[in-house]
């Protein structure tokens, strides 16, 4: 590949830090927590990726793509874990837990301003393209807040708000990288299905694994004791088999007590509700393969569908 995309990482890590130093040391020590945390930085390796299949990029503009995408995405993890009353971000205290909600809030939206900051030397159709991904950010929340609409079936509703909400800043992601690399239109359009895609494989995989893994570092079985619809029980829920009315209680009821998670954690994980929702995250990554096809045989198209197979086999 022509990139380092090594060398680009160390520089991406140096850069991130950096700009979410603020005249504040207080807003920089919170801007700067999750940072810290580290994560998988993987808006910013599509980006990079992506831009393989365009003339080519300067490492300046390519690491300003990478910065606005993870900071839009940590910017909204801010957020989300308002949202959510999560007291653990990446095994580290979340910023409402320690600081309260209403700095966490800030403290995203001074994040998203320092993206909007970088991505305004990029030029106007990537201020569009990030104004765009917000719009759909934000909207998958008040869905995900507001619930289905009377009549709208759950599943349906549910793969809507994570494509807003995982898929559109994935999309993105590609996107930018082809973009500021001069990429075909063909090759945008592709790379944004593919990353609209992945989106969905990506959170339809952790859905699996909270029920099914015990060596994620992630306590098994958290959305299900809090209630948040994932895959597997959107899934329950939607069975007419008598059988599982028992199931479907237990999930309806108090999961608080660990005796009452385990035997809930157990009844799932031998319910044929996991091969289906396996069977799901394999469609959605056969799809993404294919969004892939007009792209060029090479490396980086072979690291782009690596990340399908890494995706599935994650779930499996």
């Amino acid at each position: 590949m022509a990139l380092d995309i090594e060398a680009l990482s160390v520089r991406f890590e140096e850069q991130l830090r950096r700009v979410a130093v603020a005249d504040s040391p207080f807003v920089t020590e919170v801007a700067g927590h999750l940072i810290a945390a580290g994560g998988k930085r993987f808006r910013p390796q599509l980006v990079y990726l992506a831009s393989e299949f365009g003339g080519g990029a300067t490492e300046e503009d390519l690491l300003r793509a990478a910065l606005v995408m993870e900071l839009t995405h940590v910017a909204s993890l801010y957020h989300d874990d308002v949202m959510d009353e999560a007291e653990l971000r990446r095994s580290a205290p979340s910023a409402n837990s320690r600081w309260g909600n209403s700095i966490a809030i800030l403290t995203g939206d001074y994040l998203f301003a320092k993206a909007s900051i970088l991505v305004a030397d990029l030029g106007t159709d990537f201020v569009r393209l990030q104004a765009q991904t917000f719009t759909r950010l934000v909207q998958g929340q008040i869905a995900e807040t507001l619930g289905p609409a009377q009549g709208e079936p759950p599943l349906q509703h549910y793969l809507q708000v994570i494509a807003d909400k995982t898929g559109s800043l994935i999309a993105a992601s590609a996107l930018f990288g082809a973009m500021v690399a001069g990429a075909s239109q063909e090759i945008q359009d592709a790379l944004a299905a593919y990353g609209e895609e992945v989106g969905l494989v990506f959170q339809l995989s952790d859905d699996i694994i909270d029920i099914t893994s015990d060596v994620t570092g992630k306590t098994p079985g958290t959305d299900l004791r809090e209630g948040v619809p994932t895959l597997p029980t959107l899934l329950l829920a939607d069975s007419q088999d008598p059988a599982d009315q028992p199931l479907k209680d237990l999930l309806a009821g108090d999961l608080s007590d660990d005796a009452a998670l385990v035997e809930a954690l157990t009844a799932l994980r031998s319910h044929p509700v996991i091969e289906r929702s396996r069977a799901q995250v394999r469609h959605h990554a056969s799809l993404a393969r294919q969004h892939l096809g007009p792209l060029p045989d090479g490396e980086a198209k072979q690291l782009l569908l690596q990340v399908c197979d890494d995706l599935v086999e994650r779930s499996a």
